[in-house]
């Protein structure tokens, strides 16, 4: 194996086998290497994914890197194909129904009026109107609810392989392996070294490690404020019956239940104690029936009979400073590019991250302005909020 690649992307998560795509549709000549520790992705954060994808942001720069997901959905199976067999993304447009409350109010109707003015398709629907898209909610002190008709949820394993596969198509080289730190001398990168002891060298490399960004940004000289935050989730069977796909139902509390079809209903909320780990993957069968199915009955009585069918935890990558994606090129280090912070909205904007990386490591006009989010933000302690009440 020849140790001198043109672009090294550390973690080979969908963030990482995306950008190599289009680094490499751009560029087919390049040399890019993807060093993922493990291909079964069993503890991926991309694959731990509840899959939602949203229109429903309140900053520009998020509701645009929705909107290029949902063209890049219309004709995933083109784009992605290989040999002629067109990958299925699972996509299924069920809608995202936030319900509102008068605390979030004028909020949501900013970020309500400025996704329109951007083109999404999201309504404002007055509570009876509400209760004709989801009849199971306690709508005691909603005010009404933003719903993305668009909106929905696919499979995230199935998203991830098809950008692997195509990656490896065009030319990316995959290695098994750890990195276990950034190289680099004269404020440039020049390259990764596994844990091995084993010496890589490239002028571009890509820390895509996600919840694990931090430790290797680490080595490199970088405090990046990047946190593995433990989130949980659950999957119930009842004995309601819809006769269509609900809309997926966000509560002003950070409860979210997602229909998964006839009876069967995903539900999870971020807590501010989940606690930061790097290793605990185990699920808490305790933790729902103590914590969230006192307030799912709460919130929608007709759930206070249900069987939990399974669960399962994965990782957010946190970005404690103000929630959003570290984007760019790490301004004191040359050819080091960041693609870390996501807290939790990551995988939907895996097209636009994708492209936009390759096109600054390739020196092009990028499609969106993402500036915002840039890694600069950090060193001047100058953070970006979605929201003004919380940061995910």
């Amino acid at each position: 194996m020849s140790n001198a690649f043109d672009v090294i992307i550390a973690g080979g998560g969908v963030m990482g086998c995306a950008t190599a795509t289009y680094l490499l549709r751009a560029e087919p000549a390049l040399k890019v290497a993807v060093i993922e520790r493990d291909p079964t992705y069993a503890r991926s954060s991309t694959v731990l994914s509840d899959g939602n994808t949203r229109l429903q942001f309140n900053l520009k720069e998020n509701i645009q890197m929705s909107l290029y997901g949902l063209e890049v959905l219309g004709r995933f199976g083109d784009d992605l194909a290989v040999d002629g067999e067109q990958p299925d993304p699972g996509f299924r447009q069920q809608g995202n129904l936030f319900l509102i409350d008068a605390d979030s109010e004028t909020e949501s109707r900013e970020g309500l009026a400025l996704q329109q003015a951007l083109g999404c398709d999201v309504a404002w629907l007055e509570p009876g109107e509400i209760a004709e898209r989801f009849p199971y909610a306690n709508l005691d002190g909603c005010v009404g609810a933003t719903f993305g008709r668009l909106d929905g949820t696919m499979s995230p394993y199935a998203v991830l392989q098809a950008y692997r596969r195509k990656a490896a198509a065009l030319g990316a080289q995959f290695i098994q392996a750890e990195v276990g730190a950034i190289t680099h001398a004269d404020g440039r990168a020049t390259g990764t070294r596994l844990a091995t002891g084993e010496a890589l060298q490239a002028g571009a490399v890509l820390n895509a490690t996600g919840p694990w960004a931090a430790r290797l940004a680490a080595t490199a000289g970088i405090e990046l404020p990047v946190r593995p935050i433990k989130r949980q989730v659950f999957i119930v069977d009842t004995d309601l019956r819809p006769e269509t796909i609900l809309p997926a139902v966000f509560f002003p509390s950070g409860l979210y239940c997602i229909h998964e079809g006839e009876g069967r209903f995903m539900f999870g909320k971020s807590y501010a104690d989940d606690p930061d780990t790097e290793d605990d993957f185990d699920w808490d069968r305790a933790r729902f029936e103590e914590r969230l199915w006192p307030e799912i009955v709460d919130l929608m009585p007709r759930f206070d009979r249900l069987r939990i069918e399974r669960g399962w935890a994965g990782l957010y990558e946190v970005n404690t400073l103000d929630g959003n994606a570290i984007l760019g090129e790490w301004p004191e280090i040359k050819g080091l590019y960041l693609a870390n912070g996501f807290s939790g909205h990551g995988f939907q904007q895996c097209h636009a991250v994708g492209r936009h990386l390759s096109e600054l490591m390739l020196g092009r006009q990028p499609s969106l302005d993402l500036a915002r989010f840039g890694p600069g933000r950090i060193l001047t302690n100058t953070p970006v909020f979605e929201s003004r009440r919380k940061i995910i």
